[in-house]
């Protein structure tokens, strides 16, 4: 998984904006239920004081003060209900204090003396307690301070069971809402990854295809619109110059034929100095090489437009290399050079079998240009899988590692002034490579300089 893809990083940022949110939310929401809770009952133990000391204290004596006992534990049972009552005059005297409630969550003897506040929070060693306390006044002027409290551990309980809650739901909602949001980019992001893969099939070969446009009228809309249009220029340009390049291609042969003929019939004419007669040599072998670059230009713009020459057939390619191999055996005697050619067997291919013999014309041509005297040049055909392979292999100079990426490119020589000296145009290859695409076939170059060089040819073998 790409780490730095879009997909990636809006799912990230998704998923983080929502985990803060959750996590602020699930935080706000602890802290104002704890503080609800909390005193809420305070409220209720405020409450529960005022009544004692509005009904019973306000009623009692000092010489009645077993019977106002009574009274709270009759009526209140603060053992039973586990809570915190004591009544105290203003001397200090304890005139009632209950006992240890059922559950035992907290000691009555630990409860200080004399709260101050009207409402507190105690920690206590068996857990907080939450009292609240309020002064009264009994018939005969005594004034008493009532104590009511209850036990906080109910509510931190309540409390530490929706923490789990929220311990364990936080990361399934934060799982949820990644899954929710990789749907939704996944989404958002399908119209982006048609256009990517219909982006990634348009080539100069077929430039009139367009982009899919999502009617979506927001910014990927107009970005599917904005390179429809960057598209058709580039169509208009390509197709401009294509056809510029083939109708001057076209328009120089006949003027380059003329040339020729009347070069030759001039070098052959009675009485030429020999001075005279070299320099039209000199000046028919550039004409003759000028007329192989046109030749080379039209068959370029020919197979970039499409244009198939001949019928696709099934033929035998190792038969045809044979018989391409014996023909080129001459140009390789010229120079010295050793020419085999070897193969496995009938290989049968589909394709138009004159571009394919032009395949290997133009790759052993380049591969005897290029290897010294007494060195070898090997032809080989073989099957390999469901492929076929053609396979031209050389002893001669090589190829620079840092040239190698550029050998198929349009007029690119290694070398410029030794080619010129062999006649190289820099365009055999790239007719090589187009006439390759043109059959769904690969060429690849394998190189060392000094130890030669070794092109490979793989193209489908005939169902």
């Amino acid at each position: 998984m790409n780490t730095r893809s879009l997909r990636v990083r809006l799912i990230a940022w998704y998923a983080g904006v929502l985990t803060l949110v959750f996590v602020l939310l699930g935080l706000l929401t602890f802290v104002f239920l704890r503080h609800y809770l909390e005193e809420n009952l305070l409220d209720n133990q405020a409450r529960r004081a005022r009544q004692i000391a509005d009904t019973l204290v306000a009623s009692a004596r000092s010489d009645t003060e077993a019977t106002l006992a009574a009274q709270v534990e009759s009526l209140y049972s603060p053992e039973a209900n586990d809570r915190f009552i004591r009544i105290t005059r203003a001397d200090g005297t304890v005139v009632y204090a209950s006992g240890p409630p059922r559950e035992a969550r907290f000691n009555p003897r630990e409860v200080p003396a004399n709260l101050n506040a009207s409402a507190r929070k105690l920690e206590l060693p068996g857990g907080a307690l939450l009292v609240a306390a309020c002064d009264a006044a009994a018939s005969d002027g005594s004034r008493y301070r009532v104590e009511v409290g209850t036990s906080a551990a109910p509510s931190e309980a309540l409390l530490r069971r929706i923490l789990a809650i929220l311990a364990v739901g936080l990361p399934l909602a934060v799982g949820a809402a990644v899954a929710g949001g990789f749907v939704l980019v996944r989404r958002a992001l399908r119209p982006v990854a048609e256009i990517t893969g219909k982006a990634q099939e348009i080539s100069e070969h077929n430039l009139s295809e367009r982009l899919p446009i999502v009617r979506s009228g927001d910014e990927i809309e107009r970005l599917s619109v904005s390179l429809n249009h960057m598209l058709g220029r580039l169509e208009r340009a390509v197709t401009g110059s294509k056809q510029f390049v083939a109708d001057a291609s076209h328009e120089l042969r006949t003027p380059l034929t003329v040339m020729r003929g009347e070069l030759e019939g001039l070098a052959q004419a009675p009485g030429l100095g020999g001075e005279t007669r070299e320099a039209v040599g000199s000046v028919l072998e550039e004409v003759d090489r000028l007329a192989e670059i046109v030749e080379g230009l039209l068959a370029l713009s020919r197979l970039d437009s499409g244009e198939a020459p001949g019928e696709r057939t099934r033929f035998d390619l190792a038969e045809l290399a044979a018989d391409t191999a014996d023909q080129m055996s001459l140009l390789a005697l010229d120079k010295a050079v050793t020419l085999t050619s070897t193969s496995d067997g009938s290989v049968t291919v589909e394709g138009d079998r004159a571009r394919l013999k032009q395949v290997v014309v133009n790759l052993l041509d380049n591969a005897i240009k290029y290897t010294p005297a007494q060195g070898r040049v090997e032809l080989a055909v073989k099957a390999e899988g469901s492929q076929a392979l053609l396979e031209v292999k050389d002893s001669g100079i090589g190829i620079p590692p840092e040239a190698l990426a550029h050998v198929f490119q349009r007029f690119y020589r290694v070398d410029g002034a030794r080619s010129r000296e062999q006649g190289g145009a820099g365009l055999g290859l790239s007719i090589v490579q187009s006439i390759c695409s043109a059959h769904g076939a690969a060429v690849e170059v394998v190189s060392e300089p000094g130890a030669g060089t070794t092109f490979r040819v793989r193209l489908p073998l005939a169902r």
